[in-house]
């Protein structure tokens, strides 16, 4: 059976294995805060559907509290251990069936095993959150082992604490003119990739969202890292198929172990 990603803008991806959707860090939003949504139209209903929704960090573009609000009844949402006494709006989202984790943890969901794992980055709720809750990739294990990595930087021992994967979403810039610490961008998402060796890589976390009034600010680290992160794969990984995406662009999978 075919694996199938589709790339909503930003974070947000579906995952469709084992007839099992995953979705990842929803956020539907045209504006948030500061930020406005600059390429690709906001997700359409379809994009709300899932089985199971990942949240990696707790930042307001990964755990947006509005766009979890939208998801079906019963969807199951896996969120870092501590979300919910940082983040006092999901104590509302009674409609979900909410479980907390943190590195080792695994949730079993219909065919599929989802693996927390560990992320590099500031998993506080910005700006004043105190330093409770881990940032988190998850390893979603069924057809194929796919990697999201939500928001890290590259760390020592990275490939052994993810683990062998087969799919890698990999995140390749950001949201503003300067990626800050724990933050890949096209060159060391090259580097992370030639580190956990998949057989397929998707770029995400790019070209989607920007600050409001700065679109002539550094406008090549909005434009350019998906065709960069390609280049720099092609050097880095040459084993790896890169599928660079469009907005709400999917791609099917023969993932043979």
């Amino acid at each position: 059976m075919p694996v199938e990603i589709t790339w909503w803008g930003h974070a947000t991806c579906t995952l469709l294995d084992s007839n099992i959707r995953v979705l990842t860090d929803p956020l539907f939003a045209n504006r948030l805060a500061h930020l406005r949504r600059r390429r690709g139209a906001v997700p359409p209903a379809e994009a709300h559907r899932a089985d199971v929704a990942l949240v990696s960090h707790l930042h307001a573009d990964h755990l947006h509290v509005p766009s979890l609000a939208t998801l079906a009844p019963g969807t199951r949402l896996l969120v870092p251990r501590g979300a919910r006494r940082a983040v006092p709006g999901l104590r509302r989202l009674r409609h979900l069936e909410i479980t907390e984790v943190g590195p080792g943890d695994a949730v079993r969901v219909g065919d599929l095993v989802v693996r927390a794992v560990p992320a590099r980055h500031d998993g506080r709720r910005l700006p004043v959150g105190p330093h409770r809750s881990p940032a988190l990739g998850y390893v979603v294990e069924g057809e194929a082992r796919t990697y999201f990595a939500g928001d890290t930087g590259l760390f020592d021992g990275m490939a052994e604490q993810v683990g062998p994967v087969d799919v890698a979403l990999l995140p390749v810039g950001g949201w503003g003119p300067y990626l800050g610490e724990g933050h890949l961008d096209a060159g060391r998402a090259a580097r992370a990739l030639a580190r956990l060796a998949p057989r397929v890589a998707v770029p995400v976390h790019y070209g989607t969202y920007w600050p409001i009034g700065m679109d002539a600010v550094r406008p090549h680290e909005f434009h350019a890292p998906g065709d960069e992160f390609v280049r720099l794969a092609a050097a880095t990984a040459p084993q790896v198929a890169v599928h660079k995406l469009g907005h709400w662009e999917s791609v099917r999978l023969e993932v043979a172990r």
